[in-house]
């Protein structure tokens, strides 16, 4: 067996309102806010200290190698590994990077109108998407990808109980949209799962946790490209009580849109009013 923990990235400008998501800015806020983020970060690695992981992997985007640093210092010595992986990035909205975030989209106006002037309303449905972006079915096409190079070889070191790796615990530092993806297509390789579910709603620094074992009856190595069935058991969804160390850092207020895009970029699905 293997435990799988997915986790979303500490709160960045990109939660409060825009699309950034494939900036190199690690947080993009300063002051108390960027003191809060870091803060977030290093309480959610100090409650995980006293947790073996074996290996951590983590978007590239710095907001997710940052949270994933965090993890990997309050591990004890020697520490796990932190690899980079690029299919972990956020969704991709190309010609929308950068700009403000608008949930009801102004009537009578066509998009390619609207997209000239800037503007870029959420759109609804799994193959809807920007010019030069990704749909959420090509996320969940490389959330397919994340798993076969981040998750599933592991399943050949749990194998044996005399080996020193039979404990693997994988540590993947995410995104809120990429994790709902992940989660998903992990479930999918158990055949007895309910597999329309959703495992979004996440968090900043929340995490969801995973184990996943090989059926009765495979024997020999696992094939990363095409696994034997798998038994998959979600046994934490949207943990945070790290986040309850917190309380005496200033509350930031947010406008109702920025709440919207904090919550739809932690992967819930928002209605304009």
């Amino acid at each position: 067996m293997i435990t799988v923990t997915f986790i979303r990235h500490g709160q960045s400008e990109d939660n409060l309102g825009l699309r950034r998501f494939w900036n190199r800015n690690p947080f993009g806020l300063v002051g108390r806010m960027h003191l809060y983020l870091n803060m977030q970060a290093n309480a959610l690695g100090r409650s995980f200290s006293s947790t073996s992981i074996t290996h951590i992997y983590a978007s590239p985007l710095l907001r997710a190698l940052a949270t994933a640093q965090y993890i990997q210092h309050h591990q004890p010595d020697p520490k796990p590994p932190l690899k980079t992986n690029a299919h972990l990035r956020e969704q991709y909205f190309g010609i929308a990077e950068g700009y403000p975030w608008v949930l009801q989209q102004p009537e009578d106006i066509p998009l390619e109108d609207l997209y000239q002037q800037r503007i870029f309303p959420v759109l609804y449905g799994r193959d809807a998407k920007f010019p030069e972006a990704e749909s959420l079915n090509d996320l969940e096409r490389r959330a397919e990808i994340a798993l076969r190079e981040c998750v599933l070889p592991h399943l050949n070191e749990s194998q044996s109980s005399e080996s020193e790796h039979s404990c693997v615990h994988v540590a993947i530092a995410s995104h809120g949209l990429c994790i709902g993806e992940l989660v998903a297509a992990l479930v999918r390789l158990d055949p007895d799962a309910v597999h329309t579910m959703r495992f979004t709603g996440l968090s900043n620094t929340a995490w969801t946790r995973v184990n996943v074992r090989i059926r009765e009856g495979h024997r020999g190595p696992i094939d990363p490209s095409n696994p034997p069935p798998l038994e998959v058991t979600i046994t934490n969804t949207k943990e945070k009580n790290h986040l309850s160390t917190l309380n005496d850092i200033p509350h930031v207020e947010l406008d109702g849109a920025s709440a919207e895009a904090r919550a739809f970029f932690g992967g819930e699905s928002v209605q304009a009013s």
